[in-house]
């Protein structure tokens, strides 16, 4: 088996919003599915020239509830920022559409992680690790 492409999906159910706070999030813009001239419900988010991340519409979403809840997570993004961008990466996320749902519970500490959902209510998280030697 050979696979040719991949980059994970997110439902939602404004898909404009989501790919719109991903393509920001990731430093990429949005490309919008075309048929026949005609919008699809489908956009991907291009990095650089890199097909990164795909968002679908999905009229039937329901956000997972984080930690735990009827709708649970089934995926999420890790983020690795360096330490001292955590901050200003904290604030362009929230400023974007994030919300915060977990802070970190040293902000100094070598390594560490703060959790957040997008718009959709998907979880993501922003992590840092001191550089391995």
């Amino acid at each position: 088996m050979k696979i040719i492409k991949k980059y994970p999906v997110l439902d939602a159910t404004d898909i404009e919003a989501e790919s719109t706070f991903w393509a920001a999030v990731l430093g990429g813009t949005v490309e919008r599915g075309m048929v026949n001239h005609e919008e699809v419900d489908w956009h991907t988010v291009v990095v650089e020239g890199r097909e990164e991340l795909g968002i679908q519409w999905s009229p039937t979403h329901q956000p997972p509830q984080w930690p735990s809840g009827d709708q649970q997570q089934q995926i999420h993004l890790d983020l690795y920022v360096e330490r001292d961008a955590l901050d200003a990466t904290h604030k362009e996320v929230v400023q974007l559409g994030a919300t915060l749902l977990q802070a970190a519970e040293d902000l100094h500490s070598p390594m560490g992680f703060q959790v957040y959902a997008d718009p959709a209510g998907h979880p993501f998280c922003l992590c840092w690790a001191e550089p391995q030697a």
